[in-house]
This record gives C-alpha cells, sequence and structure tokens, in this order.
C-alpha cells in the first residue's frame, strides 16, 4: 500500500420532509460526486396519488456521521513482470475500517467497485475514475515472509543433515553451492548472502529496548566482480525484495515523502518501507547523494523510519534486510581505511554487518579457472538441475530452507561460543587504529547475529565455537587493514575447499593462537568436543 490519507468525517445520510405531503425520507452521499448530498427532485412518496412536489426541507433534528478515510493500494513488485509498471486503485474505508492500516502494509481489500467524477476544473475534461469502497481489510504484515513448506521438503532437509553428520560443512558447502552457481567461486560472498539472508534472533531486554536482528552487507568491489549478479539472486531468495540504484533513489523515494493529493498531505511509502519484513537491494551505493545515504541512519539499526513532514509527525516500520554495492573511489589502497576507499562515513559502515572487498588483482591462474567455467556454462543450454540435495540446491528449495530454519531455529550462544567472540572483539578494539569506523560495539552484536545465522544455516539450535570463528572469518574479510589471519584479504579469489572441515581445523588454531585461547580449547580440539 504506497500511502493513506487523514481521517475525515463525513455526513451519512440527509431527512428531508415533503413540504406538500409531509412525507419523510432519507438521501445518502454519492460516491460518483465525491460524496456530496444531491438535493431531491420529486418525492418518492409511494401513496395511491403520486405527489408531483418539487419543494422540500431539510430535517435538522438528526445528524449522522460517518469515520472517512482514503487509501491507495498498489500491486505488488513481487508479482509483476520485469519493466511492468504498478497499478493503484483508490480504496474508501468508513467506520471500524478507519485506521487500520498504514502505509507499506500488505493489504488484502474486499469490497465494492464504482466510480467518481474526476475534479471539475474549467476547460478540463471530466472522467470517472474507479475506487473501490472496501467492506473487509486484512492485513498480511504477519504472514508476507511465509511461504509453504511441505512435510516431505522438512523431511529431505533432516535426511540432508543426517548424511552430512560426520562432515557438516561440507554439507553446509553443497547448500552455498546452490547460491548464484552462474558466478564461478566467491566462497566468502556466498557464505555472506546466505548469513545475511537468514539472520539472527531479535533481542529483547528487560527496558523492552530492541536489538535487531537482521544483518545487513555491503559489496565493494572493482567493476565485473559479480556484486550486481548476487544482489539480484539475493532478491529472489527473499520473498519480499525491492531493487533500486543508487543514482535513481533520493532519499524521499528510500524511506517516506510527503505528497498532496486533492488539497490534503498524505504519506507515501518508499523503498525501505516497502520492503519491511524481507530485502531491499541498493546498487551503486556511491552513486547516492550524501543527504541520501544519511536518511538510512535509523531505518537501518533502529528499523523504524520517524517522519515529520507537512504536519504528519508519525513512526514507519523498516525491518529490513539492507544489502547495498559500491565501487571504490578510483584504485583501491589496501593501506586505506574503508571509509577513505569507499567515501562512505563511518556512521553508515558501522552498521554493515559484512563489508567484503573484491578486488580484481589480474591472477592469470584465477583468470584461466574461472574463463574456463563461463566457457563450460555458455556450452550447456539447458540447466536441469534434479531435487538431489547433495549437489547443487536448486532456488525453490534454497527458498524454504532458508524460511524454515528463520522459522523454527532460535539459537542461544554457548560459553566457548561467547569466550571466542569476547576475546576477539577486545583484540580488535586494542589493534584498530585504521578503522576504527568498523570495530565500534555495532561489531559485536554483528558478531553475535552472523554466529546464530551460521548456526541456522547448519540446523541447530545453539551456537557453537564453529559457528564463533565462521563469523570471525567473515568479520575478517573486511578488515583489511586489522585482519588478525593474513590469508582473507581478497573475498574474490576466495573457493569452496575440496575438504572444509579439514581447511577449518587450520583456520580455527590459528584463529584460536592469535586469540591466546589455544592452549585453553586444545584438549576439547583434540576430543572433538566442546567445553561446558
Amino acid at each position: 500500500m504506497p500511502w493513506s490519507g487523514a481521517v475525515k468525517m463525513i455526513e451519512g445520510e440527509r431527512i428531508y420532509e415533503c413540504r406538500r405531503c409531509k412525507h419523510r425520507f432519507k438521501v445518502y452521499p454519492e460516491v460518483e460526486t465525491r460524496n456530496s448530498i444531491p438535493k431531491p427532485i420529486f418525492c418518492p412518496s409511494q401513496r395511491s396519488q403520486i405527489c408531483e412536489s418539487t419543494s422540500f426541507q431539510l430535517v435538522e433534528d438528526n445528524k449522522i456521521c460517518h469515520d472517512y478515510q482514503e487509501i491507495k493500494i498498489q500491486e505488488s513488485t513481487q508479482v509483476l513482470g520485469i519493466g511492468a509498471i504498478p497499478r493503484s486503485v483508490p480504496v474508501i474505508l468508513k467506520d471500524d475500517l478507519v485506521d487500520m492500516v498504514k502505509a507499506g502494509d500488505d493489504v488484502i481489500v474486499t469490497g465494492i467497485l464504482t466510480a467518481k467524477w474526476s475534479t471539475d476544473l474549467k476547460d478540463v475534461r471530466c472522467d470517472l475514475d474507479p475506487v473501490l469502497i472496501a467492506n473487509h481489510v486484512r492485513r498480511m504484515n504477519e504472514l508476507k515472509s511465509e511461504i509453504d513448506i511441505p512435510d516431505d521438503a522438512v523431511l529431505k532437509f533432516k535426511q540432508f543433515w543426517t548424511e552430512f553428520k560426520d562432515t557438516p560443512l561440507k554439507g553446509r558447502n553443497a547448500i552455498l553451492q546452490g547460491i548464484c552457481p552462474q558466478v564461478f567461486g566467491l566462497f566468502t560472498v556466498k557464505l555472506a548472502v546466505a548469513l545475511t539472508l537468514i539472520g539472527g534472533v531479535q533481542h529483547v531486554d528487560a527496558s523492552g529496548t530492541k536489538v535487531r536482528g537482521e544483518s545487513h552487507l555491503l559489496l565493494v568491489g572493482d567493476p565485473g566482480t559479480g556484486k550486481s549478479q548476487f544482489l539480484k539472486f539475493a532478491a529472489k531468495l527473499s520473498n519480499r525484495s525491492v531493487i533500486t540504484t543508487g543514482l535513481g533513489s533520493t532519499s524521499a523515494g528510500l524511506t517516506v515523502t510527503a505528497v498532496k493529493d486533492g488539497g490534503e498531505w498524505m504519506l507515501e511509502a518508499g523503498a525501505l518501507v516497502l520492503a519491511d519484513g524481507g530485502l531491499c537491494c541498493i546498487d551503486e551505493f556511491d552513486s547516492m547523494r550524501e543527504h541520501d545515504r544519511a536518511t538510512i541512519h535509523e531505518a537501518m539499526e533502529q528499523q523504524t523510519i520517524s517522519v515529520a513532514k507537512a504536519g504528519l509527525v508519525t513512526t514507519l516500520s523498516t525491518r529490513t534486510i539492507v544489502f547495498g554495492a559500491t565501487n571504490p573511489k578510483g584504485h583501491y589502497d589496501p593501506e586505506q581505511p574503508l571509509s577513505v576507499n569507499t567515501t562512505l562515513s563511518g556512521p553508515l559502515l558501522s552498521r554493515f554487518d559484512i563489508v567484503l572487498v573484491l578486488l580484481d588483482t589480474k591472477n592469470p591462474d584465477w583468470d584461466a579457472v574461472v574463463s574456463s567455467h563461463i566457457l563450460a556454462e555458455a556450452e550447456t543450454k539447458n540447466h536441469n538441475y534434479e531435487e538431489n540435495l547433495g549437489t547443487i540446491w536448486p532456488i525453490s528449495m534454497l527458498r524454504r530452507y532458508i524460511q524454515f530454519v528463520k522459522r523454527c531455529f532460535r539459537p542461544v550462544l554457548t560459553k566457548e561460543a561467547e569466550k571466542v567472540i569476547s576475546s576477539y572483539y577486545q583484540l580488535q578494539r586494542r589493534s584498530a587504529t585504521q578503522n576504527a569506523a568498523r570495530t565500534t560495539v555495532r561489531m559485536l552484536e554483528s558478531l553475535i547475529r552472523l554466529a546464530q545465522a551460521h548456526a541456522r544455516l547448519m540446523f541447530r539450535n545453539e551456537v557453537t565455537r564453529l559457528d564463533a570463528i565462521t563469523a570471525i572469518l567473515c568479520i575478517e574479510s573486511s578488515m583489511t587493514t586489522s585482519a588478525i589471519v593474513d590469508s582473507m584479504g581478497n573475498a574474490l579469489h576466495s573457493n569452496f575447499a575440496e575438504n572444509p572441515d579439514q581447511e577449518y581445523a587450520k583456520q580455527e588454531r590459528l584463529i584460536l593462537e592469535r586469540l591466546h585461547l589455544l592452549d585453553e580449547f586444545a584438549q576439547v580440539i583434540s576430543t572433538g568436543g566442546s567445553i561446558c
């Protein structure tokens, strides 16, 4: 629903009395003439002798008024084809239906379709505009993220994890290979996309303060590194998504704007409000004006948009994931912090849970592998992916899996995961001289969210040491100036390991050693268990 008007009162009926036969009758407002009540032209008396009086007087004893509101509903962008402009129709709400919905809500309206005359203007043709008089309005906000997950699909998920019980990371990589399969490699990016779409668990403390569960992702990369491909694919995986570009997005188009319609001000929802409960993809993030970028600060962290425009003061909900893509400013300098390379402000960068840097370093070996993959894709005309979850997952199963784990799992942190995350955060706070914009308290919250998302991805209800270290590896990919793992520099050349469980064991030992936790976890690692 793009906008909703102010609540007004209209006269519901008038009682007239015939001066000749004293017959009283009611006259109701006409929608066709914008709710004006016409003066009667003949007496409707049904007596044996027809009364031909044309003189009536208004009875002022009782006046009945109704609550009245006009809203405009618009087609959902998910059901439209490419290039189609969403159509809209005004809806009239009366009495108990008034003020049930606000801009940005998903609604199903049942009513009577009629027409009304457009405003009378001199030398302008008067047209009939369609309008819907609502009988019932149903808000779909709670149901908009729900998709049908049959029992046999849930059984397949459980069987899949039973097969990969001994090598869980190999099973995880089988899922990740289904994300943007046309792009070769880029393991770190595919993992980051999966964790962002799944997200963490929203936390509400005793005072009622909410800590968001949605993660935000920013891809910073040279041209031709597949950023837009990931944006488009992520939009397909999400049930509710809005794609926009930075150059064509103003602050009003992203958040909310006040429009004047028929002499009164109304709020019109922007991309972030329309994507509430889903995903908002912003391509060419760097081409947005500085003022427009600043407007999304509140939407990303507090997940609300406070509006005070044209006398309309309200707060709209924006529980959305922001997925951005941007080019670096000129040649990317690894010695400089991200805020210098991207021209994005520190407060905005700190709101992104993961910032991945994709640098085209012209590696001959990598170019040879990628070119052979693209040529092989061109030769294979038809991709008939079977429902075999051991290979590449089809997009329909990926969507169901992401929705299922978001709905059914609420992971909690174990003691060892807390210790690993806490130690890494303290180390980054001590060593962050150049990258101070990223090492705020928000980084600690990001680590918790990513660890919870990885636990959900791994089909678990508890966050283990494995999830905490995977979250650290994701954060490390964006720590180009203060990384504690040297090999995590360029996410573009990250490929899927042949034996991911063995590869993880090496990375785990390296990280625990840098965090000075290796001695504490040495016995646990050797036995493959966990500490209490």
